[in-house]
């Protein structure tokens, strides 16, 4: 079971003990990566079939695409039926629903591949940075993994309004939650499916708070997680509604912060 009490501050951290590396089944892929859609029948297409070429020709695992539909009204169902039914290595989700971390929690649910992930579907973080992001939980040496914009080697294009709030949220994340991890909301991580066991049915969270909710638990859980600098060229087309998020954001950390087994400051994740 998961401890989410903190922990008493220690003078230096203690290195986790290094996990075993993954079993794989040879009737399972290693990898499933999801790709969350609401509506996008423009760029779920070209984008799933390069998503497709580049892990057929670079990656050295088995691996799974799994198209979450979180109530789409458009095309977006029936391209991705096709898909399917071109691509072997592509199933699909359809979910009643709308909300990205709905999408994800079905997705990752109903896979037995021991590592998940997900990317967006207008893969702004380039794909070269995949395999980083996996291969430390299949050799055991994390158990999550996120793609990050805002450590040093990452290349990122983006207007100055989304920089500016993309910063101050993790600034923001760092003062209310005292949190260790850099960027919460890159479309990009991976989790070992033995963790997400464990932490999905803490996340309450269904929409876009899912992912700093799940690495908040993670790190009050004292799990590793490994961070990925991301080459990242913002979506113009993005239909994110900012203010809206920004507000279920808000409204997420407060909850955090009176959730029990909040980390004090200076609170060691070991």
């Amino acid at each position: 079971m998961i401890n989410l009490r903190p922990r008493r501050a220690t003078p230096s951290r203690t290195p986790l003990p290094r996990r075993a590396p993954l079993p794989t089944d040879p009737e399972e892929p290693v990898l499933d990566l999801a790709v969350p859609v609401f509506n996008e029948e423009k760029d779920l297409e070209p984008n799933v079939r390069r998503l497709h070429a580049h892990l057929r020709d670079t990656f050295p695992y088995p691996f799974r695409i799994t198209v979450a539909d979180n109530a789409s009204t458009d095309r977006t169902p029936h391209i991705a039926a096709r898909l399917v039914a071109e691509l072997a290595e592509v199933e699909c989700i359809r979910l009643p629903e709308k909300g990205r971390g709905r999408a994800l929690r079905a997705a990752w649910s109903g896979s037995r591949a021991p590592v998940l992930a997900y990317t967006d579907v207008d893969l702004s973080t380039g794909l070269a940075a995949l395999l980083p992001l996996v291969a430390p939980l299949i050799s055991g040496h994390s158990e999550l993994a996120i793609g990050t914009r805002l450590a040093p080697g990452a290349r990122v294009v983006r207007g100055p309004k989304r920089e500016v709030i993309s910063r101050c949220y993790n600034v923001l994340l760092r003062c209310t939650l005292s949190v260790g991890f850099s960027d919460a909301q890159c479309g990009f991580k991976a989790v070992r499916r033995d963790v997400a066991e464990r932490l999905l049915p803490l996340v309450r969270d269904g929409e876009w708070f899912f992912d700093t909710e799940l690495l908040v638990l993670a790190e009050r859980a004292g799990l590793r997680i490994h961070e990925v600098p991301v080459d990242w060229v913002d979506d113009p087309d993005s239909r994110v509604d900012i203010l809206a998020t920004a507000l279920a954001d808000l409204r997420g950390i407060a909850r955090m912060r009176r959730a029990p087994g909040r980390r004090r400051t200076g609170s060691s994740a070991a």
